[in-house]
């Protein structure tokens, strides 16, 4: 009885309206209140704040507006997400100033920023720096008065979500021509399209082909690369629904297209679709969020096939568009492993030689037709050195830096370390005793050198991320490349040789396999097909994945090291959140974190600097507690130590953090 007594006043409350807010005088008289979201980074501030709006900001303070505000005695940015007659504040502050009038922030857009942000234990204004471009005043004057295009209506069912295995990277089968043919049938429907490419190489190529499609007028590029004003201007023709196609880099997935139709993610597996920012979120995954919020169609289009993808066609939710085995065969070249036992037989000393006789040959051939491609594992001369008994990777004994073999090296017996400068003369191997070495991955400088002595009168062209070449003529070259950068040939490559293959797989972390092969796919997709005796060949002593390669299988491949994974329980098959920074602050977070039974911390691992990294592995079924509950933690130290220690870095889901 003494319960439902005290309940009583508390039901009652709940039915009694909130007294009226006390506005400021020169508050406007429709809609006096301005729900404002501030850009801050600081995660208890992470909601909405009630202000109220001065009568003679009444017209510029709309939804999706920017405008500024005092908010503990300084002045703060940020968008207004809504207007209210309502408030449970008992009294409020005027809006400061309108930066700018135009309604920037779309609902659905600020929508998908939340969810982005809830989804990587983030905050909401660091998803909306990445999503809103730099503003550029003298651009808003263009689209003064002009009315932003009304919420498009979700389709009553979703659209088509597929894994499309592109086969070839130039050509009618490239997989450019499939993002201008998917992009076509969703414009010609009346629906949007959002196209996300890796980089501005991939953009300058289908940027031109989809305005030849659909005229220049519906397609919007949005890159960095573009420069601020002429960035801010493709976007405020998006979101006034002046362009209805936007193509760009990462922050294109948060374009302001009215009526999305699909959504093309171009190479998701690609590490510059990863968000370097916090909350460092994905592409792909915001892709998959949008799709899921708006209805709208998504195609996962690439050479190869990551895990991530892969794990989602094996749960059924996204349709798998590989073509059937004879279709691939016919379209792929003749792959060679250069490590295979046949080739092992016939080439007794080809493990010690950086071009086996079976690429040699296949060079020699390939130019009667046409350009080779050469795909060398980095830029320059020769950047590591190796043991030439054990093949350990060589350190300098000072600093314990990756020494290099200078130009002198044959007569002075000298390496020199690349960290800090000290030349070691007589240096033995620390694991075996050995006193010989050799190059670990020559560069794409030494191998153009190389190359260009054991093909006299062929021109030599070296395209790397400091001097890329987009495209090579249909003619007898040798192309030095470095994975990226691969320029394309009109007409397909008549063979390639994908070196180093061995000092690539070298490196450390956990997705280094997977990388590689997707490297080798991309390369090998821009040689013509065997039937044009079209040849690849790969020096690498892995056979799954020279196999893979051989077999032209990207698929395979994935959905093995999947269930691998699943087997291990490493991501993709289960969630991953890493914390990483200073010891004492990063433990004194976890003791604030309350898991789930079952569920307990790894670590603490070295990071950088001084700062130590903690990893908490889960399932799908539990990632909404576990990042609510983390989230809960953040703010609410956030509050208690506000400006106190180092931030800490949050990350979900980001598998380089798994180095060895």
């Amino acid at each position: 009885m003494a319960e439902r007594e005290a309940q009583q006043p508390a039901l009652l409350d709940s039915v009694v309206p909130a007294p009226a807010a006390r506005l400021p005088a020169g508050s406007a008289e429709n809609l006096p209140i301005a729900q404002v979201l501030l850009e801050s980074p600081v995660p208890h501030l992470d909601r909405p704040f009630d202000y109220a709006v001065p009568v003679d900001l009444d017209e510029q303070i709309v939804a999706g507006s920017r405008v500024k505000v005092r908010f503990s005695g300084r002045d703060m940015s940020g968008y207004v997400t809504q207007r209210t007659s309502t408030t449970p504040a008992p009294r409020l502050a005027l809006i400061s100033k309108v930066v700018t009038a135009l309604p920037l922030l779309a609902p659905e857009i600020l929508q998908l920023c939340q969810q982005v942000a809830q989804r990587y234990a983030g905050v909401t204004a660091d998803v909306l720096r990445a999503a809103v471009p730099q503003r550029a005043a003298r651009v808003e004057k263009e689209f003064a008065g002009v009315s932003a295009p009304a919420e498009s209506p979700h389709p009553a069912e979703p659209g088509p979500r597929e894994a499309v295995l592109a086969l070839k990277s130039y050509g009618s089968q490239g997989w450019p021509q499939q993002v201008v043919q998917a992009a076509k049938e969703t414009w010609a429907a009346g629906g949007g399209v959002v196209v996300v490419l890796p980089d501005q190489r991939d953009v300058d190529r289908v940027v031109p082909l989809l305005e030849e499609a659909l005229g220049s007028a519906a397609v919007a590029q949005l890159t960095a690369e573009m420069g601020p004003t002429p960035r801010y201007r493709s976007y405020l023709r998006l979101r006034f629904g002046q362009a209805q196609v936007a193509v760009g880099t990462r922050s294109a997935i948060f374009a302001p297209v009215a009526g999305l139709g699909r959504i093309i993610v171009l190479d998701d597996h690609d590490s510059s679709h990863q968000e370097p920012r916090a909350p460092y979120h994905h592409i792909r995954e915001v892709a998959l969020l949008r799709t899921v919020q708006t209805g709208a169609g998504v195609q996962f289009i690439s050479t190869s096939r990551s895990l991530e993808v892969q794990r989602l066609v094996e749960r059924g939710w996204l349709t798998d568009r590989a073509a059937e085995r004879r279709a691939r065969n016919a379209a792929a070249p003749l792959v060679t492993a250069s490590t295979d036992s046949y080739q092992q037989e016939r080439d007794p000393a080809l493990h010690r030689a950086r071009l086996p006789g079976v690429a040699y040959t296949t060079a020699r051939q390939g130019l009667e037709r046409g350009p080779v491609l050469v795909q060398v594992g980095r830029a320059g001369f020769i950047p590591a050195v190796l043991c030439e008994r054990c093949r350990s990777r060589q350190q300098c004994p000072e600093c314990h830096g990756p020494l290099a073999l200078p130009g002198h090296f044959g007569q002075s017996d000298t390496l020199r370390c690349r960290w800090c400068g000290l030349h070691q003369r007589g240096h033995h191997c620390a694991v075996c005793g050995h006193g010989s070495f050799r190059a670990g991955a020559v560069g794409a400088d030494r191998t153009a050198q190389e190359l260009g002595r054991a093909f006299p009168h062929v021109p030599v062209i070296s395209s790397t991320g400091d001097h890329p070449v987009v495209e090579v003529q249909d003619r007898s070259a040798l192309v030095i490349s470095t994975p990226g950068v691969e320029p394309v040939a009109e007409n397909g490559y008549a063979a390639a040789l994908l070196l180093d293959g061995d000092a690539q797989l070298a490196r450390e972390g956990l997705d280094v396999p997977r990388g590689v092969l997707a490297r080798w796919f991309k390369a090998a997709s821009l040689v013509r097909p065997r039937s044009e005796s079209g040849a690849v060949v790969v020096t690498a002593e892995h056979p799954e994945l020279t196999g893979a390669l051989v077999r032209w299988d990207p698929a395979g491949y994935a959905r093995r090291e999947l269930y691998r994974r699943l087997e291990l329980n490493l991501p993709p098959a289960v969630r991953m959140l890493t914390v990483t920074g200073d010891p004492r602050e990063a433990e004194a977070f976890l003791t604030e974190v309350e898991l789930p039974d079952g569920l307990g911390w790894v670590g603490p691992a070295p990071g950088a600097e001084d700062a130590q990294r903690w990893m908490l592995f889960f399932g799908f079924a539990q990632a909404g507690g576990v990042i609510a509950e983390v989230m809960r933690a953040r703010r609410t130290g956030s509050a208690q130590r506000a400006g106190q220690g180092r931030a800490l870095r949050i990350a979900v889901d980001d598998t380089a953090a798994l180095q060895f």
